[in-house]
C-alpha cells in the first residue's frame, strides 16, 4: 500500500543534513578531526585492480579512479565521498560516459532526493541545484543508474542511511553548548562576577518583594543570566543595592570534565580511539602507536574496503569486466608496519615446520604453483628427502 500510493514521489529525509553538517562538521572541533582523520586514511591508501586473483597493472578503471574528472585527484575525489558518507550516511557519486565511463564526480547528499517506483525501491534519483532539478532514472537495477547511492545501515528507513553524529546529535550538541559557555565565561572575567541584591524593607522592618518586581526578576534573569552567552554577567537590580560577590560552584566547574567525556562519545561514535585526537584519560591502548594501529585496522580499512567494493561492482561492468574489483593495497600503510614485521618475524620462526606456499600464504602472496612449494626450507636450506633434486634415496639409513 505504501509503495503504491507513493509511486514516483520523493522521499524526504527526516534529518536535516543541513543542520548536521554545520553543527558537527563547521562548528565542532571533535566531529571535524574525526572527519578529517577518516577521509584522509582511507584517501591515502593506495588500490590495486585484480581480476578475481589476477592482480592488473594497466586499466582504463586504474586510471579512472586516479584521476576521476579534470578537478580531483584520487583523494579529492574519495574525501568528498566519504564526508558525507560517515557523516550523514549517504554519498552520492554520477558517472558520465556513454558506452564507457570518462568522469566521476561526488553529488552533494543535501541536494539528492529519492524517487519511489511501484514496488518500493527507488526509480530515480532526483538532484536539485539552483531552482533545476535532473532526475537520474533506475533501470534494469540499481546498478544500471548513472548515480551511485553509498549508504549506511539504517533500521528505520528504506531510503537513506543513518549517519555517525546522528547517534551522537546530543554530545555534540552538549560539547557545542559546554564552549559557548567557556565562551562566555572569559569574555565575563572567566568568573561569575557577583550581583547587585535588593532589600527593601516595609514599615515593620519585613523584607518584601511585589508581584511586578517578581515578574521583572524573573524575565531578567531568563534573558540576561541563562545561556551560554550571558555566562558570567551580573545580575543588576533596582533600589538599594548591595554587592554580593560570587565563585563558581563545584557544578559549573565540572563542564571540564563534561567536554572531556562528551568528546569522548563523539569520538567513539565514529570509530576513532580518543587518544589519536589526544583526548585525556583514555588508557585502553598502551601508546599512540598502538591506538592508530588500531583506528586504521578496525575503521579505515573496512571503510575504505566498502567504498571500492561498491565502486567497483557499480563501475567494472561498464569497463569491460564484471568480475574487476578495486582492493585497498594493506601493505602500503604507513600504521600497520609493525604488525607486518610481526607476521614477518613469526614466519621466518616456523620455515622448519612451514613449506614454501605456506609461508606465502601467511604473508598474503599466491601459491607458487609448482612442486617447490611444498618443499620446507629449513636454517640449512635443504630439501626434504624425496624432494626435486635430493640425490640421496629416501629409505637411506644414513639419512
Amino acid at each position: 500500500m505504501f509503495a503504491y500510493f507513493g509511486v514516483g514521489q520523493p522521499v524526504w529525509t527526516e534529518r536535516q543534513f543541513e543542520q548536521l553538517a554545520k553543527e558537527g562538521y563547521q562548528r565542532n572541533p571533535i566531529v571535524y578531526a574525526c572527519l578529517r582523520r577518516i577521509s584522509r586514511g582511507v584517501a591515502s591508501i593506495p588500490v590495486n585492480l585484480y581480476d578475481q586473483d589476477a592482480e592488473i597493472e594497466r586499466h582504463p578503471l586504474l586510471d579512472l579512479i586516479r584521476r576521476p574528472n579534470p578537478e580531483m585527484t584520487q583523494a579529492d575525489f574519495i574525501e568528498a565521498v566519504v564526508v558525507p558518507y560517515v557523516l550523514g550516511g549517504n554519498a552520492y557519486v554520477e558517472r558520465v560516459g556513454i558506452t564507457q565511463v570518462r568522469e566521476l564526480y561526488p553529488l552533494r547528499a543535501d541536494r539528492m532526493k529519492v524517487i519511489t517506483g511501484t514496488r518500493g525501491w527507488p526509480s530515480a534519483f532526483e538532484y536539485e541545484v539552483a531552482g533545476q532539478r535532473r532526475q537520474f532514472p533506475v533501470r534494469s537495477g540499481p546498478l544500471d543508474c548513472d548515480v551511485l547511492q553509498l549508504k549506511q545501515f539504517n533500521p528505520l528507513d528504506d531510503y537513506y542511511g543513518q549517519g555517525s553524529i546522528e547517534a551522537a546529535a546530543y554530545a555534540v550538541d552538549i560539547h557545542n553548548e559546554t564552549s559557548q559557555w567557556a565562551k562566555g565565561l572569559v569574555q565575563n572575567a572567566a568568573r561569575p562576577s557577583g550581583a547587585f541584591v535588593h532589600t527593601p524593607q516595609d514599615k515593620e522592618g519585613a523584607q518584601s518583594l511585589g508581584e511586578a518586581q517578581f515578574r521583572r526578576l524573573k524575565e531578567e534573569l531568563a534573558a540576561s543570566v541563562q545561556g551560554g552567552n550571558n555566562a558570567g554577567k551580573p545580575l543588576l537590580l533596582e533600589g538599594g543595592l548591595n554587592w554580593t560577590a560570587m565563585g563558581l560552584t563545584p557544578m559549573e566547574m565540572d563542564f571540564i570534565n563534561t567536554r572531556r567525556e562528551v568528546a569522548r562519545e563523539i569520538a567513539l561514535s565514529f570509530g576513532v580511539p580518543p587518544m589519536v585526537l589526544g583526548i585525556p584519560g583514555d588508557n585502553t591502548y598502551a601508546n599512540y602507536r598502538e591506538a592508530n594501529a588500531a583506528f586504521f585496522r578496525e575503521t579505515v580499512i573496512p571503510l575504505a574496503t566498502l567504498v571500492y567494493a561498491r565502486l567497483s561492482q557499480w563501475l567494472a561492468p561498464r569497463m569491460g569486466s564484471e568480475t574487476m574489483e578495486l582492493r585497498p593495497d594493506l601493505d602500503e600503510i604507513p600504521a600497520l608496519a609493525e604488525e607486518r614485521r610481526e607476521v614477518w618475524n613469526k614466519v621466518s620462526s616456523g620455515s622448519d615446520i612451514l613449506t614454501v606456499d605456506e609461508r606465502r600464504e601467511a604473508l598474503g602472496y599466491a601459491p607458487t604453483g609448482n612442486a617447490d612449494g611444498k618443499v620446507i626450507l629449513g636454517v640449512t636450506q635443504r630439501p626434504m628427502p624425496g624432494a626435486e633434486g635430493d640425490t640421496d634415496p629416501p629409505d637411506d639409513p644414513d639419512r
